[in-house]
């Protein structure tokens, strides 16, 4: 008798924060044998899965038959550890793709995803598992234990994205999971169909200056190789609402994207850069455009093989916070799909510095010289070192209630960035100059509504991650 999978996630296809649930059975040897097992050896690859593949084996994990004789496995604890954000553009495992910043590769310049040009694949944040489950058994209660009966699992595609308590699971036959091609709060992120979303629960309509960066993740060849995109499309409008410029972007190798299909997971996750930054990095008609200050708008459109529109159009309005003049403040941060979401705090803001000092009492004096002399500058109590943090106050403007429940995510986010704007520089001297991580601070959140609170806005507290340095005595 084989081992039989009785219960399993109910799609191929699952964000891996969520229980991942596989129950298995083989009565015979339950019910007749001793010190009775079940074994799951996990694999784990970013290449085209089958559990008989040594070279993907990631370890074998055991579990004793429950009262009814099944042996439940929940494998997120394991499969979690497995994948993680996509702080830069992949360089590694996808070499025929060129992402780039400002026309440099990124395997010659160190940059943050958030900056690229045009597209890229995804590096660690989108797997295949895969499972061989096997029973084990000794048969005396002494006895020498024995291992067979093995059945594999499906393939599975996992991916960084999590699920809430109060997100919708489907229901069949026992098993259960998260459709992604189903409405949810308006909801499709496969782009099979009109009309579907990019990789996150952001409103359709944005508001950037036109030094802001970001991009925007999305599936590809989901739920089916056929459901490609092989084209993202850009159409800017004046202030009288008038489209004055359009263009189609290749989701192309030498763009950094593919849309050719191969076995490998970078495939199904890429990302487009999509504000304004990014744009006048690869495109100078829109650069002058942006400078000029003669885009109002622009939107943005995902496309099908036959060039129809698979994606919900997404308005990007172009902000003039100089006007106001406040500084602007941009934070990036993993929304719950494990992808970035961004947004600019346009309204006022506050620095403060936070200071510890650690202090030491300094003899007067020069005690180990030739002759004793009393120096101004030396005695007294002084500082050994000084360490301070700053931290940020940042508001948001006059928001919408989907942008209020948005920003819950921003709340729950484990990782923060703030994303300074573009300067007309170099790509090779950005290493660290554009990306600041910082911790929020700010520990409640009160949901409004317009019912409620009529002009709703938010404020924020962050606090840089690193110290500022200062000389130590």
């Amino acid at each position: 008798m084989a081992v039989s999978i009785d219960q399993a996630p109910l799609y191929d296809f699952l964000p891996i924060g969520q229980q991942i649930i596989f129950a298995v059975s083989e009565n015979t040897t339950v019910a007749t044998k001793y010190k009775v097992k079940f074994i799951a050896e996990v694999h784990v690859s970013n290449q085209a899965i089958n559990p008989s593949n040594a070279d993907a084996y990631i370890g074998t994990f055991k579990t004793t038959p429950n009262n009814a004789g099944v042996g439940i496995f929940d494998l997120r604890p394991i499969l979690e550890t497995f994948v993680s954000p996509d702080y830069e553009p992949n360089v590694t495992t996808f070499p025929t793709s060129v992402s780039k910043y400002k026309g440099v590769a990124a395997s010659s310049a160190i940059f943050p995803m958030h900056l690229i040009d045009k597209y890229s694949v995804s590096d660690n944040a989108i797997k295949f598992f895969a499972i061989k489950f096997k029973v084990e058994w000794a048969e005396t209660e002494n006895g020498e234990m024995a291992t067979g009966h093995a059945e594999n699992s499906l393939p599975y595609t996992f991916f960084n994205g999590v699920l809430q308590y109060d997100d919708t699971l489907k229901l069949v036959r026992g098993n259960y999971g998260y459709d992604l091609d189903y409405v949810v709060n308006r909801k499709y992120f496969f782009l099979s169909s009109f009309p579907a979303n990019f990789l996150s629960n952001a409103p359709t309509t944005q508001y950037a200056r036109d030094t802001d960066y970001g991009t925007f993740p999305f599936f590809n060849f989901l739920p089916d190789v056929t459901d490609r995109v092989p084209n993202i499309i850009f159409t800017a409008y004046n202030s009288s609402g008038v489209a004055f410029l359009s263009n189609t972007l290749s989701n192309a190798p030498s763009n950094g994207g593919t849309s050719s299909f191969t076995t490998h997971s970078y495939n199904y996750l890429q990302y487009v850069g999509v504000f304004p930054a990014n744009i006048r990095q690869w495109n100078t008609v829109w650069d002058a455009a942006f400078t000029a200050g003669t885009i109002k708008y622009y939107t943005v459109q995902a496309l099908n093989v036959g060039g129809f529109g698979v994606s919900d159009i997404y308005t990007i309005n172009i902000t003039c916070p100089n006007e106001r003049g406040y500084e602007g403040i941009r934070l990036a941060w993993l929304n719950q799909w494990g992808v970035w979401d961004y947004y600019t705090f346009n309204m006022k803001s506050t620095r403060s510095i936070a200071t510890k000092r650690i202090p030491y009492t300094q003899q007067g004096g020069t005690w180990n010289e030739s002759t004793f002399k009393i120096s101004g500058y030396k005695g007294g109590k002084k500082n050994f070192r000084v360490n301070s943090t700053e931290k940020l106050k940042i508001n948001t403007d006059f928001v919408t209630e989907a942008e209020g429940v948005w920003f819950e995510e921003l709340i729950n986010s484990s990782e923060v960035y703030i994303v300074n704007g573009y300067e007309d520089d170099v790509a090779d001297t950005i290493t660290n100059k554009y990306i600041e991580p910082v911790v929020l601070t700010t520990s409640s959140y009160v949901k409004k509504t317009i019912a409620n609170d009529k002009l709703m806005q938010y404020t924020f507290e962050i606090e840089k991650s690193k110290m500022k340095r200062t000389q130590a005595v």
